[in-house]
């Protein structure tokens, strides 16, 4: 992805690569990828136009393709259009879908902006991050679990951590992912099989404010689509096995800079832990809105599940330094080097959500000067950070309290506004309910087929 492109140059480079096609691409609420295909020849005049979109397929679909009611994006509106345009920006050809290319849209409704959309309500909060004279740099950490198309079986078995050998189970995929990413911008450092049976991880570079996101939704939808050209599903929910101790995260790993992203804000060599003062608050910020961040870093039924003592899953609102147990785990090194790994997201978060929510707790951490609490030493799973003495808060573990804690978090939903907060809130509903029903009718395989398409 090329930045600042413009339409001429775009137009010139479809001509020079035989493009034939142009995906108009767009994030759902779950951060399910969904899109148009246009033909290459009609893209000027989508540029211009714009390109119609159902509403509700962006803000009232389930991950199982229901709609909701209730989120203002259905039958509310009249089953009505967004108008979108492409960010030509993030225009880029995808080496693997032949003679095609990519552009992500920016969505309108009535003249003004789809504030309620994902990648919108994301680009708002990296919009006051500038403001303030901040920008973000960040990479998200996906995990995700590999089975066999025709027959289920995992891609790998047996519980190998980081294993050699195992690896090494089809190097054509893996580098195949590895090199087609780098293509289109995502930059892998490290390949890795993870815990689980089928389990793997692939690590890439950061990049500056929207960017990120943007980069976490083209690194799901990649790995989905070459997995299945080599007979795989690429699965990121967190535990496709409910009997799983370990499930798969989104780590998001972050630092802020000076608004032009030349100097590093969060290493200071005479502060406390060597972080700065806008570091701590930061870290304090999340810590305090940690409860109601939960439910947008995982934000399924799924999801809530990987928050268990011993699961290398924070449970509590805790920081430390290089410490797993935590929700911040601090990572102090020089000046360009230092960051902060953000353990909350699951892999089937949606990247721009989560995204939006941490900057929305740590410009509130900033903003309030926030202090920083005492870094937890050993594990945070131990009993005296869990007891209510602690004065430590524990993240929710089932939807009820994540929607609860979230809801009561108004500096958290006034920011993300009334349009998006509505429709996340009546999909959360949705679900509920859709696990009562599997509950009344014994249906114990529901989370799998209901999640599957993550």
């Amino acid at each position: 992805m090329d930045q600042n492109m413009d339409l001429q140059q775009i137009l010139k480079t479809i001509e020079e690569n035989n493009i034939e096609y142009v995906r108009m691409e767009i994030s759902d609420l779950y951060g399910i990828a969904r899109c148009k295909t246009i033909p290459a020849r009609q893209f000027a005049g989508k540029a211009s136009m714009g390109q119609t979109y159902l509403r509700a397929a962006v803000m009232a679909l389930d991950p199982a393709c229901a709609f909701v009611q209730g989120t203002g994006y259905y039958s509310e509106c009249g089953y009505c259009d967004s108008m979108c345009f492409p960010d030509l920006d993030t225009f880029t050809i995808l080496p693997w879908v032949p003679n095609t290319a990519r552009v992500m849209l920016n969505a309108t409704y009535a003249g003004k902006t789809e504030n309620g959309y994902p990648r919108e309500v994301a680009k708002a909060q990296c919009a006051r991050l500038k403001e303030m004279g901040y920008t973000l740099k960040a990479a998200t950490e996906h995990e995700f679990h590999l089975t066999k198309l025709d027959t289920g079986e995992y891609a790998f078995g047996t519980y190998q951590y980081q294993s050699t050998v195992r690896s090494s189970f089809n190097l054509p995929f893996t580098q195949q992912v590895e090199r087609d990413l780098y293509k289109v911008g995502i930059d892998i450092e490290s390949i890795e099989t993870e815990y689980n049976p089928g389990q793997m991880e692939m690590s890439y570079k950061p990049a500056f404010g929207i960017r990120s996101a943007d980069n976490a939704h083209t690194y799901k939808t990649a790995v989905k689509e070459i997995a299945r050209q080599y007979n795989y599903n690429a699965n990121f929910m967190s535990k496709p096995d409910p009997g799983e101790h370990v499930g798969s995260g989104a780590h998001l790993n972050h630092s802020l800079w000076d608004a032009d992203g030349k100097v590093s804000l969060f290493y200071d060599a005479n502060g406390a832990y060597h972080l700065s003062d806008v570091a701590q608050h930061w870290i304090a910020g999340i810590l305090e809105h940690a409860p109601a961040l939960t439910l947008l870093s995982a934000p399924t039924i799924n999801c809530l599940g990987r928050y268990q003592l011993g699961s290398w899953s924070p449970v509590n609102a805790t920081w430390g330094l290089d410490n797993r147990s935590c929700v911040i785990r601090a990572k102090v090194s020089d000046q360009n080097g230092t960051y902060l790994e953000n353990r909350l997201p699951a892999a089937a978060c949606n990247s721009y959500i989560s995204l939006a929510g941490m900057i929305v707790a740590g410009i509130d951490g900033i903003q309030r000067k926030l202090p920083l609490p005492e870094p937890i030493k050993g594990s945070a799973y131990d009993s005296k950070y869990l007891e209510p003495s602690s004065g430590i808060a524990r993240l929710p573990t089932n939807m009820k309290d994540a929607l609860k804690a979230f809801v009561e978090d108004k500096v958290v939903t006034d920011a993300l506004g009334l349009d998006f907060v509505r429709a996340f809130v009546a999909c959360k509903v949705h679900e509920m309910e859709c696990e009562a029903t599997a509950k009344a009718t014994g249906d114990s395989g529901w989370e799998k087929k209901y999640y599957s398409y993550f």
